[in-house]
Formats: structure tokens, sequence, C-alpha cells
């Protein structure tokens, strides 16, 4: 396991995991959109646990790789909805964000 892997691997948990707190304490600048977007709100609780499990499941495949690779593929999977979502509002512009978010977990996915 290179040095590179680990890291990226920890910035890629440590962004899921800041995006899953950020749904978690209703930060505005993730609710707003979310309602623009036409998110039930009945959903937040549960888009959080889903980004704070594929965080969780980030780290763990540190050290179990099969598990990294489910929770890589997850994550990958919920940032590509999320993109969906956005297009789908009309919201162009904001297309970038959940991009941001999948960018290191692709990343690395591809260095496992």
């Amino acid at each position: 396991m290179s040095t590179t892997y680990i890291v990226v691997t920890a910035v890629a948990a440590f962004m899921v995991g800041f995006s899953a707190f950020s749904i978690f304490i209703n930060a505005p600048w993730v609710v707003e959109p979310l309602t623009e977007y036409g998110v039930p709100r009945t959903w937040w609780t549960w888009l959080g646990v889903a980004k704070a499990a594929g965080a969780a499941g980030l780290v763990v495949g540190l050290w179990v790789p099969a598990i990294g690779l489910a929770a890589g593929i997850g994550t990958v999977l919920y940032f590509a909805g999320a993109v969906i979502t956005v297009i789908r509002a009309r919201s162009y512009p904001h297309v970038a964000w959940p991009l941001m978010y999948a960018a290191p977990v692709v990343a690395a996915l591809v260095l496992a």
C-alpha cells in the first residue's frame, strides 16, 4: 500500500465525512441547495448516514481492502446521484460541488 494511496484515501474520507457532518448540522450551504433541488427533508438524515458510512468505509478500507472498495464504489454512486439531482433541478453551476467530493474517492479507487 503506497503512501499516495493512504493520503488520497484519507483526504477522500475527510471530505466525505465533512459533507456528512454538514448535512447533520443543517449547514445552510448544504440544506438550502437540497431544498432548491427538491430533495425531501425526510431524506436528509439518510443521505448524511450514507455519506458517513462511505467515509468510515474508506478508512476501514485501509486495513480491509474489500470494504474500502465497496465504500468507494458506493460513495461514487452516491455523488453520481447527486450530480443527476443537480442537473434535474437545472442548477448547472452547482454540478461542480458533488464532482469535487467524488474526485478524491475516484482517485483512491484508481490507486487501490
